[in-house]
C-alpha cells in the first residue's frame, strides 16, 4: 500500500519518490523492513518504468496510458515490476494482490482491468523461450 501511494504521488504531482517513501514511513512509523520492501518496489518500478509502460501498453491497446486511471496505472506498474524483475514474490500472489488494491482503491472494474491485464502480461511471460545463456547452469 505504502508503495502504491509513493507512485501514486509521483505520478501525480512528480514529487522524487524516495523523498515522498521517507516522508510516508516517517508518518507512519513504519518497520524499517516493511520500508526497505516498500522501497525495492518504489524504485525498481521507477527505475523500470519505460519498460513496465510498454508492457501495459501492449496488453491493454484500447486504454492509451494517458486516459488509464491513475491509480489504475500504478497498481500495474508494481505487480509488472514484480512479475517481470523482481520474482521475490510468485506471480500469482503479485497478481493477487493487485487486484485486491485494484478492489481497494480503484473504481468498480478496476479489480478485472487490472486482472486481465496482469493475465496477459504473465501468458505472454511465460510463454517466452529461455535464453541459452540464462538456462545454462552456473
Amino acid at each position: 500500500m505504502i508503495a502504491l501511494q509513493t507512485l501514486y504521488e509521483y505520478d501525480i504531482a512528480n514529487h522524487a519518490p524516495e523523498e515522498v517513501l521517507q516522508r510516508h514511513a516517517e508518518e507512519r512509523n513504519l518497520h524499517p523492513k516493511v520500508v526497505e520492501y516498500a522501497s525495492e518496489l518504489v524504485l525498481g518500478a521507477y527505475g523500470h518504468l519505460a519498460d513496465i509502460d510498454a508492457h501495459i501498453q501492449s496488453a491493454a491497446r484500447e486504454w492509451p496510458l494517458q486516459q488509464m486511471a491513475r491509480i489504475d496505472k500504478n497498481i500495474l506498474r508494481l505487480a509488472i515490476y514484480e512479475i517481470l524483475f523482481n520474482n521475490t514474490v510468485p506471480a500469482k500472489a503479485a497478481i493477487n494482490e493487485a487486484v485486491e488494491l485494484a478492489k481497494t482503491y480503484g473504481s468498480e472494474t478496476s479489480s478485472r482491468f487490472v486482472n486481465g491485464v496482469l493475465g496477459t502480461i504473465f501468458n505472454r511471460a511465460q510463454q517466452q523461450p529461455i535464453s541459452k545463456a540464462e538456462s545454462e547452469v552456473k
